[in-house]
Formats: structure tokens, sequence, C-alpha cells
């Protein structure tokens, strides 16, 4: 009878799930001498569905703050980084488990998440603890945020949220906190009466017997109304990493101090002429345009005048060298979201007063969303700052390395002052320019402000080339 062979069978495996790999989110390169960057601001959590190019995490440069898109979509499974930590270029800070966003729509947590067992009958309803309280209408608390509130025992939904999409961010905790009112001192205990009279406190021990009181720690002595101060309210100290964006400008603001050799020099305008200008177009000017028509565009069209005219301030020093520039790039300063920030506007010579003052409000809007890019901010021949918008009525603004002049620009003010041999009042404002007086002469600086004054004092002779 012929063997049979014995018959192979696979192995069978028990059923598993196959999982994806991973997809890790790294920092991208931001600029050719960008190596290192910090976590700002993160936008989705741990288990949050993302779509690939959504925006995951903001990241501050040493020049701007630039948003971190997802790669793929799928679920943020960890984050490495956490806020204000710092990251290389090319350092794995997340990772994103890569699916489709699950049935029923909604960015919410991961569908693995969820449990597949039938749904328990409702349970009678309890509180809610308050490291899981929405803030706001619905609004997301950011990570910092929530332990804020896990510390000082509050609810989302009792803050109020200024971040984008109603977000909840540690700033507005921070702000909440200190705005509170302190709780009143416990009261003193209620007197009982006794056959003999009443006494001043619940406690029947002789007074010849009770312990002497604890002195007081520094941070229970009376303040000058009288109240206890609490040394966690009055006397805090908070350690912050200084962010990167505000290290640049502390080292650039120090080089400027110690590699050029500043000066400053003051005038002072009389802004009427531009303010009638301003008052008489301004309607029809904003219907034309869709911008409205600001101060900023005058004096950097009269900028680029005293520019042409006094050509060593728009030059800089570059090794044992003066190079000039026949063209006015010239920086606005701006206040934005994390620091002030110098924008460049590219070729003022050629550019509208439309297109000077929509440039401007662009940036200004970028700023304010920490979305200003690295190319936006290099470059520059020369910057004005405008320090009146603050209610500065005077100043010395320091210069932007390498550029060796910087206007700045003060509060208009109502002052007395001579005109044909009387005294009117005019709306009045200080300028002043810190220039490199190693290229820069004090006549050139002198009739740069001169020219200035002119020019806004006169506003024809933008038109007129006079």
């Amino acid at each position: 009878m012929p063997r049979r062979h014995p018959t192979f069978r696979p192995l069978e495996r028990k059923s598993e799930t196959i999982v994806s790999d991973l997809v890790s989110v790294e920092v991208p390169t931001v600029g050719e001498s960008i190596s290192e960057v910090q976590i700002g601001q993160w936008l989705k959590s741990e288990g949050d569905h993302v779509a690939a190019g959504e925006d995951l995490v903001e990241i501050e440069t040493e020049k701007a703050s630039v948003q971190i898109p997802a790669p793929v979509a799928g679920v943020l499974t960890s984050i490495q980084k956490k806020e204000e930590e710092f990251a290389t270029v090319g350092e794995v800070i997340a990772s994103i488990q890569p699916g489709e966003a699950p049935a029923g729509g909604g960015g919410g947590k991961s569908a693995s998440s969820q449990s597949a067992a039938p749904t328990p009958a409702p349970a009678a309803p309890s509180p809610a603890p308050a490291s899981s309280a929405p803030a706001g209408k619905g609004g997301f608390v950011m990570p910092a945020a929530q332990r804020l509130l896990d510390e000082h025992g509050l609810r989302g939904d009792q803050v109020p949220a200024t971040g984008p999409g109603g977000r909840l961010l540690k700033e507005d905790v921070v702000a909440y906190i200190r705005s509170r009112p302190t709780d009143p001192a416990p009261s003193a205990a209620p007197a009982t009466t006794r056959p003999d009279g009443p006494t001043t406190a619940a406690s029947t021990t002789p007074a010849a017997f009770q312990p002497p009181a604890a002195p007081m720690t520094p941070a229970q002595r009376p303040t000058i109304d009288g109240s206890l101060m609490t040394s966690s309210l009055h006397r805090g100290e908070e350690v912050k990493p200084m962010s990167m964006l505000r290290r640049t400008i502390a080292a650039r603001l120090v080089e400027a101090q110690q590699t050029a050799a500043l000066l400053t020099t003051f005038n002072e305008i009389n802004m009427q002429p531009v303010m009638d200008i301003r008052n008489k177009y301004k309607q029809s000017f904003h219907e034309k345009h869709g911008v409205k028509l600001g101060f900023m565009s005058f004096f950097a069209k009269a900028s680029v005048e005293a520019l042409r005219r006094f050509p060593a301030v728009n030059a800089e020093i570059r090794d044992a060298n003066i190079v000039y520039k026949n063209y006015q790039d010239i920086g606005i300063a701006i206040g934005g979201g994390k620091g002030l920030v110098v924008p460049i506007l590219r070729n003022v010579e050629r550019m509208s007063f439309a297109e000077i003052e929509r440039s401007i409000g662009d940036y200004a809007r970028q700023a304010g969303e920490n979305r200003l890019q690295p190319a936006d901010l290099m470059g520059g021949t020369f910057t004005i700052s405008n320090g009146g918008i603050y209610g500065s009525l005077l100043s010395t603004p320091i210069v932007n390395p390498p550029q060796s002049g910087i206007l700045g620009l003060h509060s208009i003010q109502e002052r007395p002052v001579a005109e044909d041999g009387q005294v009117v009042i005019r709306p009045m404002m200080y300028v002043a320019l810190t220039y490199d007086h190693r290229i820069v002469d004090g006549r050139e600086a002198v009739g740069f402000l001169t020219t200035i004054k002119e020019v806004i004092e006169d506003p024809a002779r933008m038109f007129l080339e006079v």
C-alpha cells in the first residue's frame, strides 16, 4: 500500500489588527542660519484627529513664528516637545497615526480610544471635574492652561478664552487669577454669653492660660491698607524661558550698542498740513483703495526723499567698505503677538500711498497672528518706528544692524508755537533720528530731519519733487 506523504498546511495566525507605521512630525528648515526653535502653542492635543496640511503647532524662530502643518491625516498620538521647550531642526516633536477621520464627522478624539462595548444605561448626572470642563462656549483648553486650572480648582467655562477658535490659553488663566478678588479673611468666632457677662471668644479658657499667638510670617504681615498679604498672590515669582524672538531682539540691540557709534538728533514737525489733507481725502481714499489713509505713508514717502538727498543714512558698513544702496527698503516697526517685529516694505520709492498703507495693514494682521515669515523681516535699508501710538512723547530709538539710521515718530500734541510773530496752537510731533556716527555726520543727520520736516509741513513737495 503506497505510503502517503503528510499534507503540510500553513500555520494559522491569530487575528490581529494591522497598525500602520507612525508618521513623525519634525522641525522643518526655516532659514539658513536657524538651527534651533522654541515650541510655541500646540493647536492640537494628543488624541485629536488632524487633516493633512492642518496646522499642528506654532514654533518660534529667531525672526518670526511659523506654523507646522500635519504631513498626513490621522490621529495625533504623542507630543514629544511641550510648549516653551526648545528643539533643533530635524528633531521629532510629535507622532501621527495615519488614518481617516472617524465616521460621523468631528475632529475629536481617536476612534480607537472609544470602547466597542454596548453603551450602558445612563446613570444619574454627576458634576464634571474641573479638568474636563470646556472653555467658554465649547472651546478647547490648551494643556498649559489645563494645568493651571487644576492647580487653582477652576473650571474652563469660568475663564474667558481669547485664543484662536475659542481656545483657552495659559495667559487667559493667569489674567483671570490675577483679576480675581482675594478671599476675605475668616471672621472672628462669635461671642458667647456667660452668666458673668459676654466674652470675646467661644473658648471658656481663662485669659491667663491662653497660649501666646504665633508670630506672623513676613508673608502674613499686614499691608498698608491693613489686609493680610498672601505670598502666592503678592510675592510669587514665575520663571519662563526667553522666547527665540526676544532673544534675537536682545542680541541685536546689544550688538548695535557695542558695534555702532550711535547718536540721536531731534526736531519737531507741525502736523496740521498733513492732517488737513488726510481729513479732506480720507473718505474718497478709502472708497477707492479699500484702505485707510494713515500718517505712516506720508513719513515713508518723506523718508524716501530724505534718503535720496543723504545717501549715507541709507548705507551700511560692510567689512572695511561703505555700501550705498540705490533703493529704499524701509522697515516698519510693528508690535506683534510675541514682541516687536520689523517687516520690510520693498522699493518704497516705487510704491503708491495706497500700496504702502495696504502692505502695512497686511503685515500688522500677520504679526498679530504670528504668521510673519522670516523672509518678510530680512534686509531693509532704513527703519521707521512709531512710538506715538503707545503715547510716547520723546525717545531715542536704536538702529537695526547693519542699517545706519532709524526714524522715531511720537505722539501728536497741541502746543503753543510762534508763527509770523504770533503764538498759535498747532498739533506738533517730535521726531528723532538715531544714526551711526561712523558713516553719518551730524550735518547729514540734521539735514535729513530737516528734509522730513519740510516735506511733511509742505506735502506738495512729494509730488513736485522740490
